[in-house]
Protein backbone atom coordinates (compact mmCIF):
# COMPACT_ATOMS: atom_id res chain seq x y z
CA UNK A 1 0.00 0.00 0.00
CA UNK A 2 2.62 2.53 0.66
CA UNK A 3 3.69 4.81 -2.25
CA UNK A 4 7.60 5.39 -3.14
CA UNK A 5 10.01 7.98 -2.37
CA UNK A 6 9.72 11.52 -2.90
CA UNK A 7 12.30 11.86 -5.25
CA UNK A 8 9.96 10.25 -7.82
CA UNK A 9 8.32 13.25 -8.09
CA UNK A 10 8.89 16.03 -10.38
CA UNK A 11 7.42 19.47 -9.64
CA UNK A 12 7.85 23.07 -10.46
CA UNK A 13 10.44 25.40 -9.57
CA UNK A 14 8.82 27.37 -6.59
CA UNK A 15 6.33 24.90 -5.94
CA UNK A 16 4.40 25.85 -2.49
CA UNK A 17 1.97 23.19 -1.00
CA UNK A 18 -0.34 25.38 1.48
CA UNK A 19 -3.55 23.74 1.05
CA UNK A 20 -6.80 25.10 2.80
CA UNK A 21 -9.02 22.27 4.61
CA UNK A 22 -11.67 22.56 2.59
CA UNK A 23 -8.96 21.97 -0.61
CA UNK A 24 -7.54 18.70 1.44
CA UNK A 25 -10.93 17.38 1.85
CA UNK A 26 -12.58 18.24 -1.61
CA UNK A 27 -9.67 17.79 -4.02
CA UNK A 28 -7.35 15.53 -2.10
CA UNK A 29 -9.32 12.97 0.21
CA UNK A 30 -12.43 12.93 -1.73
CA UNK A 31 -10.82 12.16 -4.86
CA UNK A 32 -8.62 9.58 -3.48
CA UNK A 33 -11.73 7.96 -1.84
CA UNK A 34 -13.42 7.84 -5.30
CA UNK A 35 -10.25 6.96 -7.49
CA UNK A 36 -10.62 10.38 -9.58
CA UNK A 37 -7.21 11.55 -10.45
CA UNK A 38 -5.42 14.18 -7.86
CA UNK A 39 -4.42 17.98 -8.11
CA UNK A 40 -1.08 16.56 -7.53
CA UNK A 41 0.49 13.51 -6.45
CA UNK A 42 2.32 14.54 -3.22
CA UNK A 43 0.61 12.53 -0.48
CA UNK A 44 1.79 9.81 0.81
CA UNK A 45 -0.36 6.42 1.37
CA UNK A 46 1.04 4.25 4.09
CA UNK A 47 -0.50 2.59 7.41
CA UNK A 48 0.26 5.92 9.44
CA UNK A 49 -0.27 4.18 12.89
CA UNK A 50 2.31 1.39 12.55
CA UNK A 51 5.22 4.61 12.86
CA UNK A 52 5.95 7.37 15.65
CA UNK A 53 5.71 10.87 14.23
CA UNK A 54 9.67 11.17 13.45
CA UNK A 55 9.86 8.46 11.33
CA UNK A 56 6.99 10.42 9.17
CA UNK A 57 8.66 12.46 7.79
CA UNK A 58 11.21 10.02 5.88
CA UNK A 59 7.84 8.31 4.31
CA UNK A 60 6.18 11.61 3.51
CA UNK A 61 6.60 12.42 -0.47
CA UNK A 62 6.83 16.48 0.21
CA UNK A 63 7.00 18.88 2.58
CA UNK A 64 9.35 20.48 4.62
CA UNK A 65 8.09 21.45 7.88
CA UNK A 66 4.40 19.52 7.50
CA UNK A 67 3.88 16.55 5.98
CA UNK A 68 0.74 14.49 4.22
CA UNK A 69 -0.63 11.08 4.37
CA UNK A 70 -3.73 8.88 3.34
CA UNK A 71 -3.78 6.37 5.84
CA UNK A 72 -6.66 3.93 6.66
CA UNK A 73 -8.28 3.40 10.13
CA UNK A 74 -8.81 0.07 11.73
CA UNK A 75 -11.42 -0.21 14.97
CA UNK A 76 -10.38 -0.44 18.47
CA UNK A 77 -12.71 -3.07 19.08
CA UNK A 78 -14.22 -5.40 16.20
CA UNK A 79 -17.66 -4.21 16.97
CA UNK A 80 -17.39 -0.98 17.81
CA UNK A 81 -16.75 2.24 15.79
CA UNK A 82 -13.77 3.94 18.08
CA UNK A 83 -10.76 4.44 15.91
CA UNK A 84 -7.59 2.31 17.21
CA UNK A 85 -5.07 5.68 17.93
CA UNK A 86 -2.34 3.29 19.33
CA UNK A 87 0.88 3.90 17.50
CA UNK A 88 4.56 2.11 17.30
CA UNK A 89 5.97 3.19 20.82
CA UNK A 90 2.17 5.54 21.86
CA UNK A 91 -0.39 6.56 21.13
CA UNK A 92 -2.03 9.77 19.19
CA UNK A 93 -4.70 11.82 21.40
CA UNK A 94 -7.44 13.63 20.99
CA UNK A 95 -7.63 16.96 21.89
CA UNK A 96 -11.19 19.11 21.50
CA UNK A 97 -14.08 17.96 19.45
CA UNK A 98 -14.02 17.39 16.21
CA UNK A 99 -14.23 20.53 13.84
CA UNK A 100 -16.51 20.61 10.99
CA UNK A 101 -14.57 21.86 7.47
CA UNK A 102 -17.06 24.67 5.42
CA UNK A 103 -16.96 25.17 2.22
CA UNK A 104 -15.53 28.58 1.36
CA UNK A 105 -19.85 29.93 0.84
CA UNK A 106 -19.97 28.13 4.50
CA UNK A 107 -23.41 26.35 3.07
CA UNK A 108 -22.30 22.98 3.74
CA UNK A 109 -19.80 20.92 5.47
CA UNK A 110 -17.26 18.92 3.33
CA UNK A 111 -15.60 17.39 6.09
CA UNK A 112 -14.62 16.57 9.44
CA UNK A 113 -11.27 17.87 10.94
CA UNK A 114 -9.45 15.99 14.36
CA UNK A 115 -6.92 17.77 16.35
CA UNK A 116 -4.38 15.14 17.86
CA UNK A 117 -1.41 14.97 19.96
CA UNK A 118 1.45 12.36 20.33
CA UNK A 119 1.68 10.58 23.85
CA UNK A 120 5.13 8.58 24.13
CA UNK A 121 4.78 5.44 26.41
CA UNK A 122 0.84 4.01 26.85
CA UNK A 123 -2.31 5.24 28.39
CA UNK A 124 -2.66 6.94 30.87
CA UNK A 125 0.59 7.40 31.76
CA UNK A 126 1.83 8.46 28.38
CA UNK A 127 4.37 11.29 28.10
CA UNK A 128 2.49 14.28 25.78
CA UNK A 129 4.94 15.18 22.84
CA UNK A 130 5.39 18.23 20.05
CA UNK A 131 3.56 16.10 17.73
CA UNK A 132 0.71 16.95 16.41
CA UNK A 133 -1.80 15.99 13.73
CA UNK A 134 -4.84 17.15 11.85
CA UNK A 135 -6.87 13.91 10.80
CA UNK A 136 -9.49 15.40 7.91
CA UNK A 137 -12.23 12.32 6.86
CA UNK A 138 -15.19 12.87 4.83
CA UNK A 139 -19.01 13.13 6.60
CA UNK A 140 -20.48 8.90 7.22
CA UNK A 141 -22.95 10.27 4.26
CA UNK A 142 -20.62 10.38 1.68
CA UNK A 143 -18.81 7.60 2.42
CA UNK A 144 -21.86 5.39 2.49
CA UNK A 145 -22.92 7.21 -0.75
CA UNK A 146 -19.22 6.24 -2.62
CA UNK A 147 -19.80 2.38 -0.89
CA UNK A 148 -23.22 1.99 -2.47
CA UNK A 149 -21.62 3.01 -6.54
CA UNK A 150 -18.57 1.01 -5.97
CA UNK A 151 -16.20 2.98 -5.95
CA UNK A 152 -15.01 2.50 -2.06
CA UNK A 153 -14.11 -1.45 -2.45
CA UNK A 154 -15.25 -2.82 1.26
CA UNK A 155 -12.14 -4.39 3.27
CA UNK A 156 -12.07 -7.31 4.26
CA UNK A 157 -11.15 -7.37 7.41
CA UNK A 158 -13.53 -6.40 9.99
CA UNK A 159 -11.08 -3.98 11.91
CA UNK A 160 -11.12 -1.44 9.13
CA UNK A 161 -13.17 1.73 9.99
CA UNK A 162 -11.99 3.90 6.50
CA UNK A 163 -10.63 2.82 3.85
CA UNK A 164 -8.79 6.03 3.74
CA UNK A 165 -8.46 9.60 5.91
CA UNK A 166 -6.18 12.49 5.42
CA UNK A 167 -3.79 13.14 7.86
CA UNK A 168 -1.34 16.50 8.11
CA UNK A 169 1.28 15.84 10.88
CA UNK A 170 3.91 18.51 12.07
CA UNK A 171 6.41 18.84 14.89
CA UNK A 172 5.29 22.27 17.06
CA UNK A 173 8.47 23.74 17.74
CA UNK A 174 9.76 23.57 14.30
CA UNK A 175 7.04 25.13 11.80
CA UNK A 176 6.76 29.24 12.44
CA UNK A 177 4.05 28.79 9.66
CA UNK A 178 1.32 28.16 12.24
CA UNK A 179 -1.63 29.69 9.89
CA UNK A 180 -2.46 25.54 9.05
CA UNK A 181 -3.73 25.36 12.23
CA UNK A 182 -5.42 28.68 12.86
CA UNK A 183 -5.32 31.65 10.75
CA UNK A 184 -4.73 34.34 14.04
CA UNK A 185 -2.13 31.95 15.69
CA UNK A 186 0.73 33.88 14.82
CA UNK A 187 -1.28 37.13 16.37
CA UNK A 188 -2.04 34.90 19.68
CA UNK A 189 1.77 33.82 20.27
CA UNK A 190 2.71 37.30 19.82
CA UNK A 191 0.19 38.71 22.36
CA UNK A 192 1.91 37.12 25.37
CA UNK A 193 5.14 39.52 24.42
CA UNK A 194 3.36 42.23 24.34
CA UNK A 195 5.04 44.74 27.55
CA UNK A 196 1.50 44.87 29.92
CA UNK A 197 -0.05 48.04 30.60
CA UNK A 198 1.23 48.39 34.15
CA UNK A 199 4.66 47.03 32.95
CA UNK A 200 4.79 50.76 30.39
CA UNK A 201 3.06 52.92 33.23
CA UNK A 202 6.31 51.76 35.24
CA UNK A 203 8.74 51.97 32.76
CA UNK A 204 7.62 55.78 31.97
CA UNK A 205 7.80 56.81 35.79
CA UNK A 206 11.32 55.44 35.90
CA UNK A 207 12.21 57.57 33.11
CA UNK A 208 10.48 60.68 34.24
CA UNK A 209 12.77 60.84 37.28
CA UNK A 210 15.57 60.19 35.69
CA UNK A 211 15.80 62.15 31.98
CA UNK A 212 14.98 66.04 31.01
CA UNK A 213 11.78 66.15 28.36
CA UNK A 214 13.76 65.66 25.11
CA UNK A 215 15.25 62.65 25.95
CA UNK A 216 12.21 61.37 27.68
CA UNK A 217 9.81 62.06 24.43
CA UNK A 218 12.77 59.72 22.72
CA UNK A 219 12.38 56.58 24.55
CA UNK A 220 8.43 56.89 24.68
CA UNK A 221 9.16 56.94 21.53
CA UNK A 222 11.06 53.72 21.13
CA UNK A 223 9.68 52.06 23.69
CA UNK A 224 5.94 52.57 22.14
CA UNK A 225 7.55 51.31 18.73
CA UNK A 226 9.05 47.88 19.69
CA UNK A 227 6.14 47.20 21.56
CA UNK A 228 4.05 47.26 18.57
CA UNK A 229 6.72 44.88 16.86
CA UNK A 230 5.97 42.72 19.46
CA UNK A 231 9.71 42.70 21.02
CA UNK A 232 9.97 41.52 24.46
CA UNK A 233 9.55 43.82 27.75
CA UNK A 234 12.80 42.43 29.05
CA UNK A 235 14.68 43.34 26.25
CA UNK A 236 12.92 47.07 26.05
CA UNK A 237 14.35 47.40 29.89
CA UNK A 238 17.94 46.09 28.56
CA UNK A 239 18.21 49.05 26.40
CA UNK A 240 16.90 51.96 28.34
Amino acid sequence: METKSGSDIHLPPGFRFYPTDEELIVQYLNNRIRSAPLPASIVAEIDLYKYDPWDLPSKALFGEDEWYFFTPRNRKYPNGARPNRAAASGYWKATGTDKPILTSTAMSSVGVKKALVFYKGRPPKGIKTDWIMYEYRLPDTVVSTARQKGSITPSPSSLQLDDWVLCRVRQKCSSPRSLWEDPSAPLKELAGTFPKQNELLQMTANLCKTMNSTLLASKLSTIITWASQGIQTTLIMMTL
